[in-house]
């Protein structure tokens, strides 16, 4: 039989891979900074407003020249459609779910909560900084860490000038919290 005349679809191996990659332990919250919330609210109306209606129009001029089967742009487009509807069922998802934390109104209090910025040194004296965000802000190239990993389970409910243990797969480290900050009102 010709693949012209058989159904696409409407999953594929790419719906296998599943957009959860930052689950969440049951029961507990999903956590978000107000930038955070914000960065995943216009990601999901760009995906809405923008690149899906612009998907759409390709695919639909696509089709209209005739054998699906061999059409690059068709094929192209409709996977990249579903791409983008995964997407949004991801970020609708997870912003129903999504419980915004506004870091700032903790003023100047030295003890470490979701939203600090922390810096401390390591046994091998080298100083790290690093900011507790929600599991969908993790960038660990800025130093954003999620609030669920070992470091900040050490680090929450510390303060300034205390000394935590961090479980490491090499085992224990005794880290030292130099500075609590969190981020002005605005």
């Amino acid at each position: 039989m010709s693949k012209a005349f058989t159904k696409e679809s409407e999953t594929s191996d790419d719906d296998d891979l599943g957009e959860d990659i930052s689950p969440l332990p049951p029961g507990t919250k999903n956590y978000i900074t107000p930038a955070g919330h914000q960065r995943l609210k216009d990601e999901l109306l760009h995906l809405i407003d923008e690149e899906r209606p612009e998907v759409v129009k390709i695919v639909s001029w696509a089709a209209s020249n005739g054998d699906r089967s061999e059409n690059g742009d068709y094929l192209y487009g409709k996977k990249r459609l579903r791409e983008i509807d995964r997407r949004i069922r991801f970020l609708t998802k997870r912003l129903e779910k999504a419980e915004v934390v506004d870091a700032s109104l903790q003023g100047d209090n030295d003890q470490i909560f979701f939203g600090a910025t922390v810096t401390y040194i390591t046994p091998a004296n080298e100083e790290c900084t690093v900011t507790i965000v929600g599991t969908d802000e993790v960038d660990l190239e800025r130093g954003h860490v999620s609030w669920i990993s070992p470091i900040a389970r050490a680090l929450i409910k510390a303060r300034e000038g205390d000394t935590v243990t961090l479980h490491t797969p090499a085992g224990p480290e005794e880290i030292d919290i130099i500075a609590v900050t969190y981020p002005r009102r605005t």
